[in-house]
């Protein structure tokens, strides 16, 4: 449940393994692959998602800016295309979706790995629409079970859009330790997501 939760929808059943298993060796936890836009929907409603990776063109009338609609009206994550498609017409419908990144086929796993990280990063500054101070106080006033401090040194990062990676080299303590702390604050939290987190820290200040 630390991990970062992200939908995986890609009508390329090689080009989709070879993405799951990469982004579950780098801290992200894959919720599902949808092959076409019904699956694609249905996750989005079942799952609880941190962020979704979306290809444009999936092989029917309902295409990967559509499903980016959807979210923008429904879901409220950030999303990031992955795509073959860079044409004008195709850029002009996807900046009206607002995405947090966009990847051209071919692609490598590095670039892969540093947008997601920057989509995360930016979507939740998004959240922040002006400084507030964040402190263990003021959070602990709204829950009913206090944070401990490193619990709330990690929901503050969280908060800042790092990723358990990220974390665990700011605070030098093990990837496995930090998602233990993870699961504690989101029960205490009362969320599911790193998203949902952020949602109400920000309803906090």
């Amino acid at each position: 449940m630390s991990a970062v939760r992200i939908l995986i929808v890609e009508d390329d059943p090689l080009i989709a393994t070879d993405i799951a298993e990469y982004l579950e060796e780098i801290d992200f936890q894959v919720v599902g692959v949808a092959y076409d836009s019904i699956q694609a929907f249905q996750l989005l409603q079942k799952e609880k998602l941190d962020i979704a990776l979306l290809d444009i063109d999936l092989s029917g009338p309902v295409d990967g800016v559509d499903i980016a609609e959807y979210i923008n009206k429904n879901i409220h994550i950030p999303f990031v295309f992955l795509t073959s498609f860079s044409d004008r017409a195709t850029l002009d419908r996807v900046k009206a979706t607002q995405p947090m990144g966009y990847i051209v086929k071919p692609f490598d796993e590095k670039s892969l790995m540093t947008t997601l990280e920057i989509a995360l990063y930016n979507f939740a500054q998004a959240q922040q629409e002006k400084p507030a101070a964040l402190s263990i106080e003021l959070v602990n006033q709204h829950i009913h079970t206090p944070l401990t401090e490193r619990e709330f040194d990690i929901l503050r990062l969280i908060y800042d859009g790092q990723t358990n990676k990220q974390i665990a080299e700011q605070l030098f303590i093990s990837h496995n330790t930090i998602k233990t702390h993870i699961s504690n604050l989101y029960l205490k939290l009362d969320v599911k997501t790193r998203t949902q987190a952020i949602v109400k820290i920000r309803e906090l200040i």
